[in-house]
């Protein structure tokens, strides 16, 4: 007969103890959820994110071995001020990794060029991103065989077609006119 009474008391003890757990009870559930204010938007007239490591306008690139003995795409003399020779402007970008092949598409537009329309593409370029590449590059030649000096923008894209969901951000670059373009980047 003591061995149940003890066994009483001890599994009164736990009762109590159990019903003495803070829990919230009929919590709303807005408060579990993401804030709205935390949450920054995305820009898409801004530098695409997300998928993207690192995404920069460069005179060239070059190919390296990886750790994993993957070829890995890196920029050479990455800026947004170009000269105005007839030279193609790269992009390079490293992606995060990602479960399927899709493509990545550049369309380069005048900003604020004197002469040309802002609406027409000047230049565009697209690559094949197969599901083992983490690095690529996008290849913009100049129109008429030399870039007009003013400010370009180019739009980014990713899917199987450029449409108006796929647009991923927007990279910006300077053409400056042949006085700016000789003096050195140092000095700018």
């Amino acid at each position: 007969m003591p061995a149940l009474g003890c066994l009483l008391v001890l599994l009164s003890g736990a009762l109590a103890w159990a019903e003495d757990l803070p829990l919230t009870r009929n919590v709303p559930v807005p408060d579990f959820q993401n804030r709205t204010e935390s949450a920054k938007p995305y820009n898409f007239d801004a530098p695409p994110e997300g998928m993207f490591r690192r995404i920069v306008l460069a005179e060239g690139f070059d190919e390296e071995m990886g750790f994993q003995r993957t070829h890995e795409i890196v920029p050479v003399k990455p800026t947004d001020q170009f000269s105005a020779a007839g030279k193609p402007i790269f992009i390079v970008f490293e992606l995060h990794q990602h479960y399927q092949s899709f493509q990545l598409f550049g369309r380069c537009y005048p900003e604020e060029v004197p002469g040309l329309d802002g609406r027409s593409i000047v230049a565009e370029d697209a690559m094949y991103i197969a599901l083992e590449d983490q690095t690529g590059y996008l290849k913009l030649f100049p129109p008429d065989s030399s870039w007009k000096p003013g400010r370009y923008k180019v739009e980014i894209h990713a899917g199987e077609q450029i449409n108006d969901m796929s647009l991923m951000g927007t990279m910006r670059f300077t053409i400056l006119a042949a006085a700016e373009s000789d003096i050195p980047t140092r000095s700018r």
